[in-house]
């Protein structure tokens, strides 16, 4: 089979969320070209495998890609996020996507997009990618720049076996077959203590299951985030910011890291489920305290280590073994969301890796990405601007995330032009904050100021609690 040739500017492995954002922003800031390949029928990237009643965690007024809203700006009225903006349904998310894709990027003239399409790299840089469907080959020659949006390795339970054994007789489903159970089970056990099995818990909640009925194996507690401190709009200004402040004023305080989490926890930054138990990992998962009154209305929580097998009369954890009960369905949410990313740089020679460069938010990140590979040339230049934020992963993980934002703030600041980039862009969730505020709106100025000095004293405080870490 005869291989083609296509020639660009920029190749994009993936269509995920940060693939799409970048793209959308490049289109923007340049007149450059685009092939985008992605094993996916559709763009969205992981939000394509997700379950039925998947939907953000996040308000939708800061996700998407920066020229077209994805919020409506409307509250909930009803249901565990009642009071509070919008949060975008599954089915949302990717109908934002395709139409981005469908209405600006191909009717650009610019992008070339390759779904059910498998990428590969050959010997001396060459890039090659062949069609899921027909086998036919393509090679690329990418003029500038190769950019990689797959470091996410975002995964969800239908693309991924059970991290454990599962003996015949066991009835273990991915939490996507929820909506598909045909009859009662006198007992359902959630395997997994992410964003996926909270989301299962409360759905089975949320459908009638009493919580007597329901097991939740939590190899680690985790800290969580207040929905109702990252809301956007003028009306919930003063609490963002009192909220971000609340978190400076920690760092500031504290005089350990235990005494640090102590602090967010009393002034409200931070949530966890059982207050009689340390979390043992920090995800950026955010949570609001109608969902957290509801996951505690859960009992029978099984915190031995991660499941290793499941017997008809056993189960085996990390750390001990219970018995199993009778007609139980397990739900399995042990995937792991976001993988480790790579130690590398954004910007690599004739490589982009679309990593995060703000603190939990990742499709802000691949668009400020953009920005700074169309506006800056120098590539040193380039990296002083998007430092990697790390993945979190432990409660700790949230402090090295700050470290490194505050920096790359710093930096941001002092570049002109990206100043007034991020001063429009709509995935800058300040700017969503700080949407309907009259410009002589003194008292929330005046908020703005005290966050800016209370930022530069946490960053001045850092270095002396991540010291006490080594």
């Amino acid at each position: 089979m005869n291989t083609k040739l296509l020639e660009t500017d920029y190749l994009v492995i993936g269509a995920g969320a940060t693939a799409m954002a970048f793209v959308d922003t490049l289109l923007s800031e340049s007149d450059a070209h685009v092939v985008m390949v992605d094993r996916h029928h559709r763009p969205g990237g992981h939000w394509n495998d997700a379950y039925s009643f998947v939907g953000l965690h996040q308000p939708s007024a800061f996700y998407g890609v920066n020229s077209r809203e994805l919020s409506t700006w409307t509250k909930d009225t009803t249901g565990l996020n009642q009071g509070m903006y919008e949060l975008a349904t599954g089915a949302e998310v990717l109908s934002h996507f395709d139409q981005v894709m469908r209405q600006r990027f191909l009717p650009s003239g610019r992008v070339q997009w390759f779904p059910m399409s498998e990428y590969s790299a050959g010997d001396g840089g060459a890039h090659h990618f062949k069609s899921l469907l027909n086998g036919e080959e393509q090679q690329v020659v990418a003029r500038r720049k190769r950019v990689n949006a797959t470091h996410a390795r975002t995964a969800v339970p239908s693309t991924h076996r059970p991290r454990y054994a599962v003996a015949q007789g066991v009835d273990c489903i991915p939490l996507n077959g929820l909506p598909d159970i045909q009859r009662p089970y006198l007992r359902y056990t959630v395997v997994g203590s992410g964003k996926t099995g909270m989301d299962a818990c409360l759905w089975l909640l949320q459908n009638g299951v009493p919580p007597s009925r329901i097991r939740w194996i939590m190899p680690r507690d985790a800290w969580l985030i207040d929905r109702a401190n990252t809301q956007p709009g003028a009306e919930n200004f003063e609490r963002s910011m009192v909220s971000t402040i609340d978190q400076f004023e920690a760092i500031i305080e504290a005089t350990s890291i235990a005494d640090l989490f102590a602090r967010l926890e009393q002034r409200g930054v931070l949530l966890r489920i059982d207050k009689t138990v340390e979390p043992g990992t920090y995800r950026c998962a955010i949570i609001s305290q109608a969902e957290l009154a509801q996951l505690r209305r859960i009992e029978d929580v099984v915190r031995l280590g991660h499941l290793r097998s499941v017997q008809p009369a056993q189960i085996t954890l990390d750390r001990g073994s219970l018995p199993a009960e009778p007609d139980t369905l397990y739900v399995d949410c042990s995937a792991s969301a976001i993988q480790m990313p790579p130690a590398l740089p954004v910007f690599d020679g004739d490589e982009i890796n679309l990593l995060m460069v703000r603190w939990c938010q990742p499709v802000f990140s691949a668009a400020l990405i953009a920005w700074v590979e169309s506006h800056i040339a120098d590539e040193a230049a380039k990296n002083a601007l998007c430092r990697l934020v790390p993945s979190p992963e432990r409660p700790v993980d949230w402090l090295r995330m700050w470290a490194v934002t505050l920096a790359n703030m710093t930096s941001w600041r002092q570049d002109e032009g990206l100043n007034a980039w991020l001063s429009t862009c709509r995935l800058n969730s300040i700017n969503a904050m700080m949407r309907g505020m009259r410009p002589d709106d003194t008292a929330k100025i005046a908020l703005l100021q005290e966050t800016g000095a209370k930022a530069a004293a946490a960053a001045a405080k850092l270095p002396a609690l991540l010291a006490t870490l080594t």
